[in-house]
């Protein structure tokens, strides 16, 4: 099965992320890896052969995070019941 352990750290400040204009719900612990990503798409034009590192790593990083909130969901209904 897949790990569902992953430590949250927040990988960019408030500040990073309002200077980088990250809309408010992608605001998370994945930021970081968006605001790096946003930079190479629009050094690259936008290019979609381009970036395709940048883009990975943010989309694992968001799959993770999912995994990990379901797990926690799953737990707490589990401890309710």
């Amino acid at each position: 099965g897949t790990s569902t352990h992953f430590s949250v750290t927040m990988s960019a400040t408030q500040e990073e992320m309002q200077a980088a204009r990250i809309d408010l719900h992608s605001r998370d612990s994945c930021a970081g890896l968006l605001i790096a990503l946003n930079a190479c798409r629009r050094e690259n034009y936008f290019l979609p052969t381009r970036c395709v590192e940048e883009r990975h790593a943010h989309e694992h990083c968001e799959f993770v995070d999912f995994e990990r909130r379901a797990a926690l969901m799953r737990a707490q209904k589990k401890q309710e019941s």
